[in-house]
């Protein structure tokens, strides 16, 4: 019987897990925190899937393609769009109950980008936790093993091969044994100061497979969402609230998105954050508004109701005024590459959901395409842990490599602060050569720090190195990668000096 391990319980790891254990595997679920404890259960907008007559899965894929500034692997789009109407089905089979409209067909919404309505929604703007709940029954339910408050520290490689994984848990060490494992950890949401993600967003299988030799791209494909809640804790404010009618102004009530785009708030989201980022600096830095005053508080609270309840918890009324909202890292397109069916370049390894780069998201990821990704690449992935008997060559882009600058003399101490503090200001929403360069020095200072620190802290200082090599490795701007010198010959394409070049 073939040992699959899955570490991380998002509608990625899931999705494997169930598909690899109904192909007869022993399957393990691990995961750091609590089953649900997941990027899946805080999803708000939903999951977009071709399920209208009236819509195409041609339209998806151009929507698709046209966020991605074409930078997308067509392959990887296609197979996304064309699997995603029979994995809305098997959701449905295991117990997700999307919202309905009065002729009892699904609830549509439209988000920015997308040509035509087709994000579904389930609890109003409760999705991702509708779907986490039924998959966590669903696997509550099987004979998948599951081991919740363990970390992974690493994988285990031999011969070249993985065959498993070391663990902490309630202080203890263990290495766990199997023949083919699946990262789907998510993200690196606190990479950032400013995120919409949970502290358990810090990308350890990432940082894992870097370790372990896989190939990783597009890492510099960071989305920032324009609406996080600026009060407060940060909070997402789903862009289907805009998709609903909901506006942008600033501080004299001007809708300022259309002067970067004529799609105005439905623009795609880097246009829309950095929109909101040059309105709030026109007016020292103080959040824009998000007026959903149109949609009355009747609506809201039917539509959005986590959001309302998390906007009414904060002593505002978003039914009679507009409400401060700011931008905020929110996922990360680029990852461990892998094939169609999730394999990495690494034999026995396999990734999925936002721990993987599989292309479909290229430059810029529309909004929605998330939860699909991860029941489409969950469900290829599981089966391929089941079925694979040799592992093929995966293909993957030239690597980038890390520049070894001088380490920066006049690094503070590191903390996770200091480092989120550090990307947020050179490696966010808009970057230069400068800013990244000193990111860089600074990283490599601490880089050589010997003092001790923890797994997570281990991997957000592998992964912001990593991110900040490819952010300075393309110098033009396009999609969620905006560099505000590329139009600076000069500072574009200054070369590293020699005496700071890796060997």
């Amino acid at each position: 019987m073939t040992d699959v391990i899955v570490v991380g319980s998002g509608i990625a790891g899931l999705t494997a897990a169930l598909h690899a254990a109904e192909k007869g595997c022993r399957v393990t679920v691990v995961t750091k925190s609590a089953l649900a404890d997941t990027n899946t259960r805080w999803a708000q907008g939903g999951i977009a899937a071709v399920t209208a007559p009236e819509d195409t899965l041609d339209s998806h894929i151009a929507d698709t393609l046209t966020a991605g500034m074409d930078l997308n692997d067509p392959d990887a789009v296609r197979t996304l769009v064309s699997e995603g109407p029979d994995r809305i089905a098997e959701l449905v089979r295991r117990g997700v109950v999307f919202d309905r409209a009065a002729d009892g067909d699904f609830a549509r919404g439209l988000e920015a980008a997308h040509a035509r309505p087709r994000v579904l929604h389930a609890g109003g703007d409760a999705t991702g936790a509708a779907i986490q709940a039924a998959l966590g029954a669903a696997v509550r339910a099987s004979a998948v093993e599951v081991q919740e408050h363990t970390l992974l520290r690493d994988l285990v490689v031999e011969n070249g091969h993985v065959v498993g994984i070391d663990v902490e848990s309630g202080g203890a060490v263990r290495r766990l044994h199997a023949d083919a494992v699946v990262l789907a950890t998510g993200g690196a949401g606190q990479l950032y100061a400013h995120t919409t993600n949970p502290v358990s967003a810090t990308g350890d299988g990432i940082a894992a497979a870097l370790r372990a030799g896989a190939a990783v791209a597009d890492l510099e494909f960071v989305q920032f969402h324009p609406t996080a809640l600026a009060a407060g804790e940060p909070f997402l404010v789903s862009e289907a609230v805009r998709g609903d009618g909901a506006i942008l102004v600033d501080d004299a009530g001007r809708r300022f998105t259309f002067d970067s785009h004529p799609d105005g708030e439905l623009a795609p989201r880097d246009v829309v954050a950095r929109a909101n980022a040059r309105a709030m600096a026109a007016q020292g830095d103080r959040p824009v508004r998000l007026d959903a005053t149109v949609l009355g508080a009747e609506r809201l609270a039917r539509r959005f109701p986590t959001i309302d309840a998390a906007v009414r918890e904060r002593g505002l009324d978003w039914s009679r005024e507009p409400i401060p909202v700011t931008p905020a890292a929110h996922y990360l397109m680029g990852g461990v590459v892998t094939d169609l069916d999730g394999r990495t370049t690494v034999p026995g390894l396999y990734a999925v959901g936002e721990t993987a780069r599989t292309g479909v998201h290229g430059a810029n990821r529309l909004a929605s395409n998330s939860l699909l990704e991860g029941a489409v690449f969950g469900a290829r992935a599981g089966e391929a842990a089941a079925t694979d008997t040799a592992w093929p060559k995966v293909d993957s882009p030239a690597a980038v490599p890390l520049p070894r600058l001088t380490p920066a003399t006049d690094a503070p101490a590191f903390s996770r602060e200091a480092l989120q503090d550090l990307m947020w200001q050179h490696a966010g929403l808009v970057r230069d050569a400068a800013g990244l360069r000193r990111a860089s020095a600074v990283l490599a200072a601490w880089n050589t720090e010997p003092r001790p620190r923890s797994t997570e802290d281990d991997g957000l200082l592998l992964l912001a190195r990593h991110v900040v090599a490819a952010a300075l490795a393309r110098t033009a701007s396009i999609g969620a990668h905006f560099r505000s010198d590329e139009d600076a010959a000069a500072a574009a394409s200054a070369p590293v000096p020699q005496e700071a070049l890796a060997c």
